[in-house]
């Protein structure tokens, strides 16, 4: 029996895939749990005309994480932290910390799409984060962690 997934299912495809099941499987638990519908020939019609307009919109979404990324690379990042004896911090910097550093310089970007190395900074110096602007696209910015003045 073949499908159209409306959702992802694990183990088995993602949104939008035409997938080939058993029968028992697609017609007692994919179709009355929504996950999926028949692949009838009208429905591989609209399913293509969907997904070649997802692409046009996909390739301006990719084009403006690009720019965003070559914007971030630009700009210097200085996150300013408490320290104690030596380059430890007290307390530690994390993503959230990076998010609101964005945010001073007016980008907006999730902590959930930032990644620190090492999950949290605890020292002084010069960092890179990783950003997902996109699920195609992934920039490196360099940040530095320095001493807050009193």
């Amino acid at each position: 029996m073949q499908l159209i997934l409306k959702k992802d299912v694990e183990n088995l495809g993602f949104a939008d895939d035409v997938v080939e099941v058993k029968n028992g499987y697609g017609r007692n638990y994919l179709i009355p749990q929504g996950f999926a519908v028949l692949a009838t020939p009208s429905a591989k019609k609209v399913l293509a005309e969907t997904l070649k307009q997802r692409a046009f919109k996909e390739k301006k979404e990719v084009e403006e994480a690009e720019k965003l990324g070559k914007k971030l690379n630009d700009a210097e990042f200085k996150i300013s932290a408490k320290v104690g004896t030596g380059d430890k911090l007290f307390g530690s910097v994390s993503n959230a910390d990076v998010s609101e550093a964005f945010a001073k310089q007016n980008v907006e970007i999730e902590k959930k799409f930032i990644t620190v190395p090492g999950g949290t900074i605890k020292r002084l110096g010069q960092y890179e984060a990783k950003v997902r602007l996109h699920r195609e696209v992934i920039v490196s910015v360099p940040f530095e962690v320095v001493p807050q003045a009193n």
